[in-house]
């Protein structure tokens, strides 16, 4: 590929255009409500392959699959009861599941990196449902953004994080959560949160009881487990109630900013916020960036999750 990446509106012609795309093989930057993901078909090695290298993404780290509906994900994984519970009460939705993976699975062995289990996820932004729909396929689909890098609410930074390494970006908007799936791990003997998101623990323990005691993970089971991570390339200072010399400060509640993930002290605005107040970190000419505290309640565990990954 070369030249400018190929910005549609995320309208019928552009989900048409996209899922052509993705039938013939190629990469697609879709809008979620989470972040933008870079989709492609689950079940060709090829364009899985074609995932990792345009993000540069580490190859033991798993993809989550993205499927229409729970239909869907019964002719992937193994589900049991605990399972379609929680599809139940948040498919369509920003939860993904980590499921012992189908034999029968059309699934491309690099999708899962190698292990027996996927992680799958129903999408609730309309346009990745409609592409979903229109393509008859289930996408393998992480963030569109380098790997490592801040993770992508605009289609204008998917462009300037993949440029033509993806073939087609549809445009849906800012993102309205802001913050990647929550993770869980449905495990014989109970389940774990992998990666917070805007579904907490407490809602999912409200509805399958408690969770496991957390443990140390020995190995990488899903997307943003990695300690370095959500990186916007330069030094990050956290907890910071003021700004240096030469810091540019992302604001939240009482502390003011050249930005601010909410002035009001919003948790669900801080995280709608995060990674568009990185990006506009990334792009200052201050060579470090300072962060406000922000509260671990609820929301605020995922937010706090992904500043320190960002600082490591």
């Amino acid at each position: 590929m070369t030249g400018k990446v190929q910005i549609r509106s995320g309208d019928a012609a552009g989900i048409a255009a996209a899922a052509e795309v993705l039938r013939a093989g190629g990469l697609v930057a879709v809008p979620t409500e989470t972040v933008y993901g870079l989709a492609a078909r689950a079940d060709s090695a090829a364009t899985v392959a074609a995932i990792y290298r345009a993000k540069g993404r580490p190859d033991f780290n798993p993809l989550i699959v993205h499927v229409p509906d729970l239909a869907a994900a019964e002719e992937i994984a193994e589900l049991d009861d605990r399972a379609r519970m929680l599809a139940a009460r948040f498919w369509p939705g920003p939860l993904t599941m980590v499921l012992p993976l189908k034999p029968t699975a059309r699934i491309a062995p690099a999708v899962t990196a190698g292990l027996s289990t996927i992680a799958l996820r129903c999408p609730a932004h309309p346009v990745m449902r409609a592409v979903l729909a229109e393509s008859g396929l289930a996408l393998a689909a992480p963030s569109a953004n380098r790997s490592g890098g801040v993770s992508p609410t605009r289609a204008e930074h998917v462009a300037a994080s993949l440029g033509d390494r993806v073939d087609l970006v549809l445009d849906g908007g800012a993102c309205t959560a802001g913050i990647e799936s929550t993770i869980v791990a449905l495990r014989g003997e109970g389940w774990q949160v992998l990666r917070p998101g805007p579904i907490t623990g407490d809602e999912i323990a409200a509805l399958i009881g408690p969770p496991l005691d957390a443990t140390a993970q020995g190995r990488i089971e899903a997307p943003g487990q990695l300690a370095s991570h959500y990186s916007p390339g330069k030094p990050v200072r956290l907890n910071a109630l003021w700004a240096e010399g030469d810091e540019f400060l992302i604001g939240f509640g009482a502390v003011a900013g050249q930005v601010t993930l909410s002035a009001s002290g919003d948790l669900a605005e801080a995280a709608a916020r995060l990674y568009e107040c990185l990006h506009a970190g990334q792009a200052a000419s201050a060579p470090r960036i300072a962060i406000a505290p922000v509260p671990g309640k609820g929301i605020g565990a995922a937010i706090n999750d992904r500043l320190l990954r960002a600082a490591a």
